[in-house]
């Protein structure tokens, strides 16, 4: 905003939307939810009685296709990170976990016998995930500790930030993300059960887990091999 936001006007904001409409979706969706959250902040504590972002529509977002980590990408990171990045890693492409999920566990929520981790994720709703044998030998061994720095946690975010600097390094195109990415592309054409794969990732609706179900695509697939023989 040109002005300031706690004393912003209603034709202010609207004024400042009509600024921005060069660019992008995403970047407009995400200006306005932020701008949103001050507004909500400002009127619970009584700085404000108003929103003055009220008639103001977000853009749709096209979120796209998944963009899944290549197979040859993920054996680099896993060869190469510090132990800590490797178990995060790891965490992401063999659990599909978000980052801030991967930040949080604690040796705890995991029990190696049953191959389960309770994963608390958005909203603080708890769900339990399986964890594959190779994934456990990555983790291991149990610290009693946070699971990926063996001590103290770090945020998501500098979690984050810390792979995703790592990834560069490597010469790894992607970010944390693209982990979850692949691990639901492959969950899915594994299973062909959304609402599994879904309640795995911490979905709240199958139409967010939908996204794994239009990169695998098999109708797709016995087209182009039957025009090509």
């Amino acid at each position: 905003l040109d002005v300031d936001a706690g004393t912003a006007t209603r034709e202010d904001v609207e004024t400042w939307w009509a600024g921005r409409r060069e660019l992008s979706p995403a970047t407009r969706s995400n200006d306005l939810a932020c701008l949103r959250a001050f507004y909500r902040w400002a009127r619970r504590w009584e700085h404000r009685d108003d929103d003055p972002t009220s008639r103001l529509d977000a853009p749709r977002v096209d979120k796209g296709l998944p963009r899944p980590l290549s197979r040859a990408d993920l054996r680099t990171l896993l060869e190469n990170l510090p132990d800590d990045l490797r178990r995060a890693v790891a965490l992401g492409a063999y659990a599909g976990l978000r980052v801030s999920e991967v930040a949080a566990l604690h040796w705890h929520d995991v029990d190696v016998e049953a191959r389960r981790a309770r994963v608390v994720g958005k909203g603080g709703k708890a769900r339990m995930v399986a964890l594959g044998p190779l994934l456990i030998d990555h983790l291991l061994p149990d610290t009693g500790a946070n699971v990926v720095t063996a001590g103290e946690a770090m945020s998501g975010a500098a979690l984050q930030r810390r792979v995703n600097r790592a990834m560069r390094s490597l010469g790894v195109t992607g970010t944390f993300h693209t982990l979850r990415h692949r691990y639901g592309t492959l969950a899915y054409q594994a299973t062909r059960d959304l609402v599994a794969v879904g309640r795995q990732m911490g979905h709240s609706s199958p139409v967010t887990t939908a996204i794994y179900a239009a990169a695998s695509d098999d109708v797709a697939d016995a087209i182009a091999e039957a025009v090509t023989r």
